[in-house]
């Protein structure tokens, strides 16, 4: 097994993949450095003597600045590291022209719905226009599971605390969220559940949001008009899954899938296995046809020129530089520090800077054109790579990737995290240790990319036939523990 690796040939750093004692001699030929203290697994030795405000490079570009003079062999983090980024910047297009080349098509079994959509899940989902109604919408699923039947997986229930005391576009992303679930082809039946007295109300839904939306499929109840929700939800429900039982799953072509892609709880490892591998299985998915999302947008600053020269054309460019400064402005609106980043636990894993958190962020895009600029809420509308705009929260990015039509997401993690998007979430772990301890959290083990006997193309083939099984019908850790979450972002006053 590795002890340490040097990403790329111009890095000034190497990054231990196990923690290496003081004394320690790297030997990459035409380097040999000895380490002068302990380099803890995951993070990053100094290559050759940096003075002080002299780049540190990894993954080929700079990821931040020394705050003073570092010899060779020292470990490099927050103690002698700073970020070299600053606030809004200007930007040129400067076109890579990347290609992804067509490759034979591949197939899955799914749910076609009426408008052409595709299902990977036959799910009966509860959605609440209101957080007053949770316990209700909860009380429904539970008692309407005894009555699953024929191809119908699960009554699900979403509760959240938004829908009313809003005001704005903050309630705004709130209906348009809301409405995507809704229609999102994972459900193969919807109950809406209302209140009756709050903003987002199930006729304000219906006439502004929901048009042309199949009422067979979709049913609604007001509850301050019902004499019995609960048992009368139930009934709702029951029909709900009368009618999903009818679905059956056929063959259908890789092209109609959008999966999303996420990482939290990173560490040292995310940038060299987990996410260089989602990014390998985001090349090949768009190479027959299919479709990715990359997300949260505070992680890619300091590597997103790397996405903007992918951009397919200069519009795309123009609307990725939007992107990046509009989420820079929210937090300077809100009196906050733009780089204010990487968290706690991404330190003690061995991430130092935004950039260097960034620029291992953003290996899930693969090498892509990049096809495609969401705003929040907006659904997919271009096969290959797409952006969204949403924040680096784990809860209310995935909710975002699934409200943009994502069916699975795939959820990379260096430390582990139990919770789960509204769609299928595989975690994806960067470490072995991870995933040996974890086994209830984690579906894939990328660790094993740092070891003997295993290649990324390998790895990748593997993760693609594991994700065509998922969306096939095969659960994944956090489906099997029951969880399912929605988070929406908040951005307002509330009255």
């Amino acid at each position: 097994m590795q002890k340490y690796i040097r990403i790329n040939d111009n890095d000034s750093v190497i990054v231990a993949l196990e923690t290496l004692p003081a004394g320690t001699v790297a030997d990459l030929g035409d380097i040999k450095v000895t380490a002068t203290e302990e380099i803890p697994a995951g993070h990053k030795m100094a290559l050759k003597d940096i003075p002080e405000g002299g780049d540190v490079i990894k993954y080929g570009f700079r990821i931040g600045l020394a705050k003073e003079p570092i010899k060779a062999g020292s470990w490099i983090h927050t103690h002698n590291l700073r970020t070299g980024l600053g606030d809004l910047l200007e930007y040129t297009y400067e076109p890579t022209h990347p290609e992804v080349k067509q490759t034979e098509e591949a197939f899955f079994d799914g749910f076609v719905r009426k408008d052409g959509s595709v299902g990977v899940r036959n799910e009966i989902w509860i959605i609440p226009t209101v957080g007053c109604v949770n316990n209700v919408a909860t009380a429904i699923a539970n008692k309407a599971k005894q009555f699953l039947k024929g191809s119908v997986e699960d009554v699900i229930a979403f509760p959240h605390p938004y829908g009313c005391s809003q005001m704005g576009d903050d309630q705004e992303n709130t209906r348009t969220i809301l409405a995507d679930l809704i229609r999102h082809p994972n459900a193969g039946g919807v109950l809406v559940l209302g209140l009756g007295c709050e903003n987002s109300n199930i006729p304000v839904l219906k006439e502004g949001y929901l048009d042309g939306i199949d009422e067979e499929r979709v049913r609604f109840l007001i509850s301050q008009e019902s004499d019995d929700e609960i048992a009368e939800g139930v009934e709702i429900v029951k029909q709900l899954i009368d009618l999903a039982s009818s679905f059956k799953r056929e063959k259908v072509s890789a092209s109609k899938l959008i999966i999303g892609m996420k990482c939290g709880g990173s560490d040292g490892l995310s940038g060299i296995t987990a996410n260089p591998l989602v990014g390998r299985f985001s090349d090949k998915l768009i190479s027959k046809g299919g479709t990715t999302i990359l997300t949260e947008v505070p992680e890619m600053f300091g590597a997103e020129t790397i996405l903007m020269n992918r951009c397919e054309n200069e519009a795309l460019f123009n609307d990725t530089v939007n992107l990046i400064n509009d989420f820079k402005n929210y937090f300077k609106r809100n009196d906050q520090t733009i780089y204010e980043n990487p968290s706690p636990g991404n330190k003690k894993g061995g991430i130092s800077t935004l950039e260097d958190k960034s620029l291992g962020c953003t290996q899930k895009s693969g090498s892509a054109p990049v096809k495609g600029v969401l705003s929040y809420g907006e659904k997919v509308k271009n096969a290959g790579l797409n952006l969204l705009s949403a924040p680096g929260n784990d809860l209310v990015a995935a909710t975002a990737l699934a409200a943009a039509g994502a069916q699975i997401i795939l959820f990379t993690t260096g430390r582990g995290t139990p919770f789960a998007a509204p769609v299928p979430t595989m975690k994806i772990s960067t470490n072995s240790r991870l995933a040996d301890a974890k086994k209830n959290w984690i579906d894939f083990n990328a660790g094993v990319l740092t070891e003997d006997g295993h290649t990324m193309d390998e790895e990748a083939d593997k993760l693609f036939d594991l994700v065509m099984e998922t969306a096939s019908g095969r659960q994944v850790r956090s489906e099997i523990a029951g969880f399912h979450d929605l988070a929406i972002f908040k951005q307002g006053v509330t009255l």
